[in-house]
């Protein structure tokens, strides 16, 4: 019997939805190895359909029965979802900037621009709503994992009940992949020790190559395939991972259109690129360097970009350039030493961008090489929120600098000049850089209240569907918004459950109304959109915005105490629709509009697991959470263990603590790591010298990283071939944040060095490094004196290694 496409025998396919009204579209025999079929998918996975065939004591008077595949509905597209990160609205040249971006340029030309589309303003949270549909706090996101709390909104958990467009796309018949970042797994689960159902493999995408965690080297990253640590760096001089993803990328869907040519892809390909450290290739900066794009300054480059977006028209004619805060120093007040640093911070910046872009390039490129444009809805979303500011005033070689509230002056950033973006640096721009990337509005990345914080350039394709080619569409739209669209484009149903969990509504709405040209000029389908991230927040509803003025500013991390979070706000108003760059603050005139502003703010707080509003940060970043580690104050290591995230490592940060290692020598001597945690731009190692053409080598030492800033040294002597107890004792000068202290040294029960830190890490090691028994991943500790190549591997034996940490010191924050 032929299968028609609106008729399906209900003969074991029962839980195949034969349902009166439903209309499934089939191919083949049914019960023949080649039956396809759709899915109503209300309830995901689809249960396994009922035997159809006829069973007998003999094979012969049988007959076999096979349950048809699961196919998405007829002319479904390959979906590829990219989000740059870190990206400024006003950064890529697609959207007025100087750094040139062709391939998104390609995407806006042959599809639409959005010009009004908007992120949460901060990483985690963004790529939480991405994903889900759901609004940020819904998704568990409220803010950064690094600093969840232990309320709904905030515990950097996707519950079950906000399934992910992963899962969805999969269970209806889609190849599912995830190329780059990943901030959604949370942090104290990102151990080989799982769970993993937080990972994306466990969030419904069959196939992850990334790094996880806020951001990572590109040089050395912390790199996993699917749950798998992988160091194809190693040996490998040149390596970069913005290169490497998509060459990855490539490759998959290579293999899969070889392999089953009708199954569609979805790729959410996300990489790192622009977030810090600015890593792009060499030629890459020379080129960008060679073209002169920033040597004017801040200030007119933010004239510059609003010329080109009003000629471009992603401006309209009556929007106005926002006004240069007064926290900020003018371009013309600087120094010659301060312009030089800060016109090298932005080239390699833009070298950055126009590496990352290119790379994208490459990736759309093999789409169109595999015969696939045509049926392949392309999202380029440039950044995930804001342009950073987290480079501090002065930017800095270091980003991890910034986390621990230490600035690098000028003249000490340039040691680093020469190399700035190479993997000697994980450097970061200045934040008069970050308000200039969000040209032409206010503030920038962690600001939810402000479009300098969350307007995302945004280009979308699908050749034959969208054929407005090159059209502007100025519609407001948030990130929630991408899951309906998807969903409408490939015909599928968001479920009713999933894996037995009642599915929460996906919040977010269709953007396919915008495709057609007739539309262009249409109202948005999202009237109302809350905003709210580290206690500042906004509401926008039919052309309106409420916003409070930020309290703190993004470049610095103040340890001053927050104000009141409900009371201790000034909020703004904002005509947007006349007034789209939110220029004109129109509060003191319309109270009343602010008040009713407000009231509506509250009463999507309260529905969407925003409350309770939260300001603090430092405290946040400090506070309990679930952990491997929590309670525990002894550690106990044999042999190796690399690869270990920081979440489940012994944290010796802020506290006294004791690290003995019983090693075996062999006939001959030894060198390697015993122990290390971070590396090149800080943390701290124990190990026997590598020696320089064999002298000085088999020294027991251990080295303390200050972020790349100071290196503290206790040596002590070449070990003999036999057994040897190693002892490091540290005893901190606290209580508080990156206290000092006096650490020894002892060999075999004997003291053999003593030094003191002035000063140690007060918050963090940097997070894309990790904890190593017996080597050393990614990048070493020591630069000039001592210094190796990874991985250092220990050539005795590690019979055993163990930490004993006392309680930790309190500080207020």
């Amino acid at each position: 019997m032929k299968i028609g496409s609106s008729m399906l025998a209900c003969a074991g396919l029962l839980a195949l939805s034969c349902v009166s009204g439903f209309a499934q579209q089939a191919t083949g025999v049914l019960g023949s190895p080649g039956a396809t079929t759709t899915i109503d998918g209300k309830r995901l996975p689809q249960p396994d359909p009922q035997f159809g065939g006829v069973i007998k004591e003999k094979a012969s008077e049988s007959q076999p029965w096979w349950s048809p595949r699961i196919v998405p509905p007829h002319g479904a597209p390959n979906v590829l979802l990219i989000m740059t990160d870190d990206a400024g609205f006003g950064a890529p040249g697609t959207f007025g900037g100087v750094v040139p971006t062709p391939a998104l340029d390609r995407i806006a030309n042959e599809g639409l621009r959005f010009t009004n589309f908007h992120s949460t303003s901060l990483c985690s949270p963004t790529r939480a709503a991405l994903i889900t549909g759901r609004n940020h706090h819904v998704a568990g996101f409220g803010v950064v994992g690094e600093i969840a709390t232990g309320y709904p909104g905030y515990d950097s958990i996707i519950r079950k009940e906000n399934g992910t467009i992963g899962t969805i796309l999969k269970e209806h018949g889609y190849a599912t992949s995830w190329f780059g970042k990943n901030h959604n797994t949370p942090f104290y689960q990102a151990s080989q020790a799982g769970p993993f159902d937080q990972w994306p493999i466990g969030m419904g995408f069959d196939y992850f190559y990334g790094f996880v965690g806020g951001d990572a080297s590109q040089w050395q990253p912390n790199l996993f395939r699917n749950t798998t640590a992988i160091y194809p760096f190693e040996g490998n001089p040149g390596w970069n991972l913005t290169t490497a993803m998509a060459d990855d990328a490539i490759q998959y869907m290579k293999q899969l259109k070889e392999i089953a040519p009708d199954k569609p892809f979805f790729v959410y390909y996300v990489p790192g690129g622009t977030h810090a450290p600015h890593h792009p290739a060499p030629e890459w900066v020379k080129k960008i360097s060679d073209m002169h794009l920033f040597d004017e300054g801040w200030n007119k480059i933010r004239e510059t970009i609003f010329a080109n977006q009003k000629r471009l028209g992603i401006m309209p004619e009556n929007a106005k350039l926002t006004p240069w805060p007064k926290e900020l120093p003018e371009w013309d007040s600087l120094n010659l030493e301060q312009k030089k640093l800060f016109i090298r911070q932005a080239d390699v910046y833009g070298a950055y961008l126009a590496y990352t872009d290119n790379e994208i390039g490459r990736v759309i490129q093999a789409v169109e090489d595999l015969g696939e444009l045509e049926d392949t809805l392309i999202i380029y979303i440039s950044g995930d929120n804001g342009a950073s500011a987290e480079g501090m005033v002065n930017g800095t070689p270091n980003e991890f600098t910034t986390f621990n509230g230490v600035p690098v002056p000028v003249k000490d950033q340039y040691l680093w000049y020469e190399f700035w973006g190479s993997d000697r640096t994980f450097p970061h721009f200045s934040a008069g850089w970050a308000w200039a990337m969000g040209t032409p509005f206010k503030w920038m990345k962690q600001v939810p209240s402000h479009f300098g914080g969350t307007a995302q350039g945004m280009a979308m394709s699908w050749p034959g569907h969208i054929t407005d080619s090159g059209g502007i569409r100025r519609q407001f739209h948030h990130v929630i918004d991408i899951v309906p669209t998807i969903l409408e484009a490939t015909g599928i149903a968001a479920p009713d459950t999933i894996n037995g969990a009642k599915q929460r509504a996906i919040e977010g709405v269709s953007m396919m109304y915008a495709w057609d040209k007739t539309n262009a000029d249409a109202p948005s389908a999202r009237k109302t959109q809350y905003f709210e991230m580290l206690g500042n927040r906004a509401i926008y509803q039919d052309g309106w915005v409420a916003a409070t003025t930020p309290a703190t500013l993004p470049w610095e991390l103040s340890t001053e105490t927050p104000p009141d979070v409900i009371t201790g706000y000034k909020w703004e108003l904002y005509n947007v629709a006349v007034d789209p760059t939110q220029f004109d603050d129109l509060a003191v005139k319309m109270p009343e509009k602010v008040k009713e502003m407000q009231a509506l703010f509250y009463s999507e707080a309260a529905k969407y697991d925003v409350l309770p509003i939260d300001n603090s940060t430092l405290a946040r970043w400090n506070a309990p959470r679930p952990s491997l580690t929590a309670g525990r104050t002894e550690f106990t290591y044999s042999g190796e263990l690399s690869g270990v995230p920081k979440s489940a490592a012994p944290n010796i940060l802020n506290r006294s603590y004791t690290i003995t290692a019983e090693v075996e020598i062999p006939e001959g001597g030894a060198e390697g790591m015993i122990v290390t945690e971070g590396g090149r731009f800080g943390g701290y190692g124990l190990f026997l010298s590598k020696g320089e053409l064999g002298f000085g080598s088999g020294k027991i030492v251990f080295l303390y990283n200050l972020l790349d800033l100071k290196r503290t040294a206790w040596e002590g002597p070449t070990l003999d071939a036999g057994m040897h107890t190693i002892v490091f004792d540290f005893k901190s000068d606290g209580p508080g944040l990156g206290k000092g202290g006096t650490g020894v040294l002892s060999v075999d029960g004997k003291e053999v060095a003593r030094n003191s830190l002035e000063h140690a890490t007060p918050v963090t090691f940097p997070e894309d490094e990790s904890f190593d028994v017996g080597l050393d991943t990614r990048s070493g500790v020591a630069m000039i004196e001592y210094r190796y190549d990874a991985p250092f591997k220990f050539t005795g034996k590690i019979n055993k290694l163990n930490f004993k940490l006392d309680e930790e010191a309190k500080a207020k924050p």
